[in-house]
């Protein structure tokens, strides 16, 4: 057996899986925790599934279910104690949910995952009795890991809209069925392809509760334009993906002459008018995620992950001491900011002192980035939209949402999107923008080229404007209106997205810069023929085959008039 195994990223080992230690900087030891927790997780899921068809399902149970699955995404959590002691903590939970359904006389299927034995200090070896490859069929395992990696996304946006005080019981009974359907032994192809569907329909629910967590917390994002220089004062850089932590910091630090500034997902927070009225959120730092070793040690003062995307500090660098976790994000040497108490705020003074005593910021770059056009935004755009669609000025939109990544085949995507014609504008959330957001692409009719919905659960903005176009335009299927999608993936976040989009209807997606590792032959042939999943190939050749446009010659050329498959 391998040292590990995990393929749940783009950029998992030759495409097809990691089995020394992760690309990402997992080991094997933090891999097979990790495998562990996921499979007592579906025993809770398996046990308050029962307890919910009795009207009594543990809620703190489902609010601890989905903060233990988001610390499994990729690149959260790499300390191996932090894990430990959430195993610890899920079989306390686990334990006591069996005591109820015993109470009740609820009849417990022979699910191995609902009787781990594992005691402290012996995790490791009852990992090694679980994990990907613990199940032998090719394609049941293929699909059952598409779910479960839709579920991690969905997970983690679940725990953001708690954080900021809202959530549904409806997503987490979906999530919790969803993770004890996948323990069936039983579960046919077709079930689990359906199940994926309904994956997506639970990504929906999750991300339309995210919204209105954020909408309602802090207003509707606003079109807005945003600085990437910096000032003289001592800074604070903030990366991830929580707001709502974001807005705690600038709650402390207002007055004390430091700076914030938002990087990676981040930078929609600039976005949002309670965010904005605070002056010392002076801008956002940087690029993606992937950039941190370079941009995390310019930047001098201290750094706060709130979420994921987390890259392991360079053995030789500076900053390691200025990181600091909160969350689920936890790393070896780092200090790391706990959950508060009940009714009191996350304390944030040990970063705020530290940032005190440090240089500011070395500049990057001085320039503006424009966004802010998530739906409440489009929607007041949209009569404008669809008259430039009409007259002809706007022909296209492609949906380039999505992840950044290392690798150079990511390039794909800044040279598609220089060489889309003058008549076309990009949709845009997540961090897959930085590959273009900064080219000068202009407008169209005062209509900017890159339209940024934001983070990349606002995805959910660009289905709601596919259904206002539908409306608008008085079409009676979605895959008619003038929207490409090409959309770059990196890990399970952009998973839960992709399958939202299936889960309306939507077709013919195209997703780089690779398929998924985890989709066997089987399983990818399903797709294509059923969903019209796709991959991209070159820019000259996808602009040809999907827009019919001779990229020789873009610039001032428009594209033909095709119809939208």
């Amino acid at each position: 057996m391998e040292n590990m195994f995990c393929y749940q990223c783009q950029e998992t080992a030759f495409s097809s899986g990691c089995v020394i230690r992760g690309v990402c900087g997992k080991q094997p030891d933090t891999a097979k925790l990790q495998d562990l927790l996921i499979d007592i997780l579906k025993g809770i899921s398996v046990i308050n599934s029962q307890l919910r068809q009795q009207g009594v399902p543990d809620r703190s149970a489902s609010r601890f279910l989905v903060a233990a699955l988001s610390t499994t995404l990729t690149n959260v959590n790499f300390d191996n104690p932090a894990l430990e002691q959430c195993i610890a903590q899920a079989l306390s939970i686990r334990n006591t949910l069996l005591g109820e359904a015993k109470k009740r006389e609820i009849t417990l299927h022979d699910y191995p995952e609902v009787n781990h034995q594992a005691a402290s200090g012996h995790y490791l070896e009852e990992a090694e009795k679980v994990g990907i490859l613990s199940e032998p069929n090719e394609d049941i395992r293929s699909l059952k890991q598409t779910v479960i990696y839709g579920l991690k996304g969905a997970a983690a946006y679940a725990l953001h809209a708690w954080n900021l005080g809202m959530e549904d019981e409806d997503v987490y009974e979906a999530i919790e069925t969803a993770l004890a359907e996948v323990c069936r032994r039983d579960i046919s192809q077709e079930e689990l392809t359906n199940l994926v569907l309904t994956t997506g329909e639970c990504g929906l629910r999750v991300m339309s509760l995210l919204d209105k967590a954020h909408t309602t917390t802090l207003g509707n994002p606003e079109a807005s334009i945003v600085k990437t220089g910096v000032r003289k004062n001592p800074g604070i850089l903030v990366s991830g993906h929580d707001l709502c932590d974001l807005e705690e910091l600038l709650r402390q630090t207002e007055g004390t002459g430091i700076d914030i500034y938002t990087h990676g997902e981040m930078l929609p927070a600039h976005y949002y008018p309670a965010l904005k009225r605070y002056g010392h959120l002076v801008g956002n730092y940087g690029n993606a995620w992937w950039k941190q070793a370079q941009e995390f040690e310019s930047f001098n003062g201290p750094i706060l992950m709130t979420s994921n995307c987390l890259v392991p500090p360079p053995l030789r660098t500076n900053y390691k001491d200025r990181l600091y976790t909160t969350n689920t994000v936890h790393y070896p040497g780092c200090l790391h900011i706990p959950q508060p108490e009940a009714g009191k705020p996350k304390d944030f003074r040990r970063i705020i002192e530290h940032a005190k005593h440090c240089a500011p910021p070395t500049e990057l770059e001085n320039g503006e980035i424009v966004g802010g056009f998530a739906h409440n935004q489009l929607s007041s755009m949209i009569d404008k939209i669809a008259r430039a669609i009409h007259e002809g000025s706007i022909r296209r939109f492609v949906v380039m949402a999505g992840c950044d990544g290392r690798m150079p085949a990511r390039s794909y995507y800044t040279e598609f999107a220089r060489k889309l014609p003058s008549d076309t504008v990009i949709l845009t959330a997540g961090c897959a923008k930085y590959r273009y957001n900064k080219l000068p692409l202009g407008e169209i009719d005062g209509i900017p080229r890159v339209l940024d919905a934001g983070q990349c659960n606002d995805s959910f903005s660009i289905a709601v404007l596919a259904l206002r176009l539908k409306e608008v335009l008085g079409m009676e299927e979605i895959n008619r209106l003038p929207i490409v999608y090409n959309i770059a993936w990196y890990e399970q976040k952009s998973v839960i997205v992709l399958l939202a989009l299936l889960s309306l209807g939507i077709r013919n997606i195209h997703i780089g810069p690779t398929l998924p590792a985890f989709f066997s032959l089987n399983v990818l042939d399903t797709v294509r023929k059923t969903f019209g999943l796709g991959s991209i190939s070159t820019p000259d050749e996808d602009l040809h085959a999907w827009l019919g446009i001779d990229s020789k010659n873009v610039g001032a050329t428009k594209s033909k008039e095709i119809p939208v498959a």
